[in-house]
Order: structure tokens, then C-alpha cells, then sequence
């Protein structure tokens, strides 16, 4: 039998993604599901860069604000609940479009998921105390070097909730991070048939795209949305993972200005487009589309007359 097909549509932040799925979807009646990991939660649409309803014309999305910002959502979570709703699209006779530039996400819905990626809280709350303590992030990153010197070279000390992770996946499997993605690689087969498209941007062209999203965030009102984030104790794990937050956040307790602020969140979200870039050119899948001087509407036409040209 047959696998389902699954259309999806990647690349960094501020790419254009969202207006190429919406697009592709009014044409091949399709509905969106999306694939990011902090616009999976509710009351941050701001920082999350929330697709609005004039952004999405009628195109029902689904993953969007389903869980509350003091619940996690794992990427097990998030492919139980993404599966389901998939499911639901294909039963209706219409075709699901996933949407997104979280890689963990893409891959737990179309790759086998080992049981490491469902993660341990307390091995979590654990390594998240000794990071918060003082020294704590050089310790870690210290425990990480000792096990997986080639993760501890990639990350730095102060991205914590990678490190946390990496340790997180050894202390579970006793393999490191890169060794255990090897073993999942040979899992077998994921349940869809996937077309896997990247929007792909001149480096500078890119830069540009970020620091004008961020400008319009602020003119939107992110320093208020953080403004009352910052009130709820519940929610600021989970705030503090989506940019934005902490940058803004030190504007407000006085620590900086808030044009350094900006700048600081405007640097901090071209490294994420860095590391999105260089997760999906790793993925063979990814079919990479030029889309510098193009509309949304043209650059789906190209994804389109690619599916029907190659089977």
C-alpha cells in the first residue's frame, strides 16, 4: 500500500515559509500544519511570529497555540498530536502541507522516533538546577566535553538548553547526541512519502528579512508581550526559550538599553537562521528553492511544477 504523501515546506526564519504553504494550499486544497516548536504554544504570538488570520486567507493551520506556555511540548508530543491531526486532513480527502524550520519536529513526524527524543524530567530538572547555580554552565558544558567533546565543540556553554539535552540523551542511552541520531537514522522508514522544500536566500538578503521582522515585532508590541510574560513566574521556562524574550526582558529590568536590546535579538536570531541553515542542508531530502526576487504565489508555482515533473 501506498504511503501518504506529505508536502513540506522548510528553511530559516523570516523566509517567507508561511506565505509559500498558504499559497500552495489554495491551490492543491491543502490545510497547513506547522512545525515550530514555540509557535506551538498559546499567548506568545508575538515573539513566536504568530501567523495572523490575514496571513493565513482562510487556510485552516493546525499546531498553533494547542498548548498552554507552562506545559512542555516535546517533539513526542508534538508528533502525536501533528500524526493525529495529519490523519485527520487525509480522511477529508484534502492534502496536509507541514510548515515550519524546526528540524526536530519535520523529523519526528516523518523518521522513526527513538525513546530518547521523548526525553526524562528529572534527569531535565537536574541538569537545568546545576546550569542555574552559580558556575553552573561552564560545569555543564564541562560534563558534556568529558562524554561528547564533539557536541561541547559545537555548543556553547551558555546555550543550556542544548547542552541540558545532549547530556539528557547520553545519561538516557549511554550514546552520545550524534552516535543515537545515527541509530534513529536506521530505524526504518517513516509513515509518509515526503517532498521536503527549502526556501533558500543570499546570506545578506536573509539578514535584511530578519531585521525588518524584528521591527515590525516591536512596532507590533513585543516589548508589552514580554512586559507581561515577565508577570508569570508558570510560563518563563518556556518564554525564555523563544528569542526575544531574555533580550527584551534585560531592557526592561533596566540592564541595557532598549535599542541594544534590539540589536542583540536581531544578532541573536540571524545565529538561529545560521543553525536552522545548517541543520536542513545536512538532510538529503531538502530540495532547496531560490526565492530571492520571487512572490510567494511564483515560488509555489516552482514547487508545484516540480512535484508534477519529478515522481
Amino acid at each position: 500500500m501506498a504511503k501518504p504523501e506529505l508536502l513540506i515546506i522548510a528553511g530559516p526564519t523570516a523566509s517567507g515559509k508561511t506565505a509559500v504553504a498558504v499559497e500552495l494550499a489554495l491551490r492543491l486544497d491543502a490545510e497547513v500544519v506547522s512545525a515550530d516548536s514555540m509557535q506551538v504554544y498559546r499567548d506568545m504570538d508575538i515573539l513566536t511570529a504568530m501567523p495572523t488570520p490575514e496571513e493565513m486567507r482562510g487556510v485552516p493551520h493546525h499546531m498553533l497555540g494547542v498548548f498552554p506556555p507552562d506545559q512542555k511540548c516535546s517533539a513526542a508530543a508534538y508528533r502525536e498530536l501533528a500524526l493525529g491531526r495529519i490523519q485527520d486532513i487525509l480522511a477529508r480527502g484534502k492534502r496536509p502541507i507541514v510548515c515550519g524550520g524546526t528540524g526536530l519536529y519535520i523529523n519526528a513526524l516523518t523518521r522513526p522516533l527513538s525513546f530518547a527524543a521523548q526525553g526524562d524530567d528529572a534527569i531535565r530538572a537536574e541538569l537545568t538546577r546545576i546550569a542555574e547555580a552559580e558556575g553552573g554552565r561552564e560545569r555543564l558544558h564541562d560534563q558534556l566535553k568529558a562524554v561528547d567533546p564533539a557536541a561541547a565543540a559545537r555548543l556553547h556553554p551558555n546555550d543550556v538548553r542544548r547542552v541540558v539535552r545532549a547530556l539528557e540523551i547520553y545519561r538516557i542511552t549511554g550514546r552520545t547526541q550524534s552516535e543515537q541520531a545515527a541509530l534513529d537514522a536506521q530505524r526504518g522508514d517513516g509513515p509518509f512519502s515526503e517532498r521536503v522544500y527549502a526556501l533558500d536566500w543570499p546570506r545578506e538578503a536573509l539578514y535584511a528579512r530578519i531585521d525588518r521582522r524584528v521591527d515590525e515585532m516591536l512596532q507590533s508590541g513585543l516589548v508589552d508581550e514580554v512586559r507581561r510574560l515577565m508577570k508569570n513566574e508558570a510560563v518563563f521556562s518556556t518564554a525564555a526559550q523563544a528569542i526575544g524574550y531574555k533580550e527584551i526582558a534585560a531592557a526592561l529590568r533596566g540592564e541595557c538599553a532598549l535599542a541594544e536590546a534590539v540589536e542583540t535579538l536581531k544578532r541573536a536570531t540571524r545565529n538561529y537562521a545560521k543553525r536552522q541553515l545548517t541543520w536542513f542542508r545536512r538532510d538529503a531530502r531538502v530540495r532547496w528553492v531560490a526565492a530571492q526576487g520571487l512572490s510567494a504565489a511564483e515560488i509555489a508555482e516552482k514547487i508545484i511544477t516540480d512535484i508534477e515533473v519529478r515522481p
